[in-house]
């Protein structure tokens, strides 16, 4: 099976099926789905390793990405998606929120 990740970012590698998805809709209902201990076993992981992920990907024309560094990108949208949840609310949802929800109508495309 071909890697789903840059070689370099194959410590990453179990994360990158459950957590490189495609649109913000999609990382938040994961955050949602996802347990405490899953979010914060991504955290751990990537966390120490964005600004080596993000270097790798700055040398990178955007709009020309191969499937690897676009699923490390999707990967390092989803470490954003759970820092919250990990660093203040240690909840998935947002506290006091209700049922309020916003929905986020515009995205980079990558």
């Amino acid at each position: 099976m071909a890697p789903l990740l840059p070689a370099a970012f194959s410590d990453l590698e179990p994360f990158a099926e459950r957590w490189s998805l495609a649109s913000e809709p999609e990382r938040y209902a994961m955050r949602l789905a996802s347990s405490m201990e899953q979010m914060q076993a991504l955290y751990d992981a990537a966390l120490p390793r964005l600004a080596d992920a993000l270097a790798h990907l700055d040398r990178l024309d955007l709009s020309e990405l191969p499937e690897p560094e676009r699923r490390l990108l999707r990967l390092c949208f989803s470490v954003v998606m759970v820092s919250f949840p990990v660093e203040a609310w240690r909840q998935p949802h947002v506290p006091d929120s209700g049922a309020a929800y916003l929905d986020l109508v515009d995205e980079p495309v990558i």
